[in-house]
């Protein structure tokens, strides 16, 4: 059965459909198992097909009706109008928005945040790609303002962060700490000393804080690492600290019905 997770902010929203999709429920094998919805990764192409397929049909689409991008841990968003092919031909950006009733829009992650988006009111949806690279450099604020290009208004937009590497087990260098202290010393409240004293970085809380103060209605964070729990998530920190050769990625994606 495959398993998807809701969130409190969108579950019961009108004409609303979404889900953080684990690694439960799909026909993948081996350090795929089991459903595995990663383009990227080498598993077999129509596995990861099946899986994508399956994923559809909970929104209640047609498969070739589900849009992802091509992910490259930016700022950019692309609107989708149309269903595109998966894959490398998929607009480069790591978030899309959309207000069509027969398209669903997701992104795939292994330790990276899921973060949804609905804006029941003008009718518009949104689903963003937030590593540390597209948070610092916008990519929540640039979703919140497509939305808005749609519609939407941001005090009406519902949104909420999936499963994602845990502060506990998001041990950094110093130069990347370094990074967000030089665009805002604030950021400083994000970081901890972990064991030998180096940085931890708390993710979700950096993309809680940026949500809030883009002026959002409604969030919730699920608060779910998927570096901890293994038998629910992939993770790609936990496939390198194994010397695994690949890992796979959950889905999440949100529609309008």
């Amino acid at each position: 059965m495959v398993e998807h997770l809701k969130a409190e902010t969108l579950h019961g929203l009108a004409g609303i459909a979404h889900g953080f999709f684990t690694r439960q429920g799909g026909v993948s094998a081996g350090i795929y198992a089991s459903l595995n919805c990663g383009l990227g990764s080498a598993d077999h192409r129509a596995a990861v097909a099946q899986n994508r397929a399956r994923v559809a049909g909970e929104l209640g689409i047609a498969p070739d009706r589900l849009v992802a991008p091509y992910q490259i841990h930016s700022a950019n968003v692309v609107v989708a109008e149309r269903p595109w092919r998966p894959g490398s031909d998929a607009p480069r950006a790591d978030a899309v928005v959309t207000r069509r009733e027969d398209l669903a829009v997701g992104v795939s992650t292994a330790d990276c945040a899921p973060v949804l988006f609905a804006e029941p009111q003008a009718r518009v949806v949104a689903a963003a790609h937030a590593g540390w690279r597209g948070a610092l450099s916008g990519i929540i604020e640039a979703t919140v303002a497509a939305m808005e290009g749609l519609g939407a208004e941001r005090g009406h937009i519902s949104a909420a962060i999936g499963p994602t590497i845990s502060q506990g087990a998001y041990e950094v260098g110093d130069e990347f700490m370094d990074r967000f202290l030089a665009a805002d010393a604030e950021n400083a409240r994000f970081f901890s000393t972990g064991p030998g004293d180096r940085p931890h970085f708390d993710l979700a809380g950096f993309l809680r804080a940026r949500l809030k103060a883009a002026g959002i209605g409604a969030l919730h964070d699920l608060g779910l690492c998927t570096y901890d729990d293994e038998a629910r998530f992939f993770s790609y920190r936990r496939s390198t600290h194994r010397g695994e050769p690949d890992y796979g990625r959950q889905l999440s994606a949100v529609a309008l019905r």
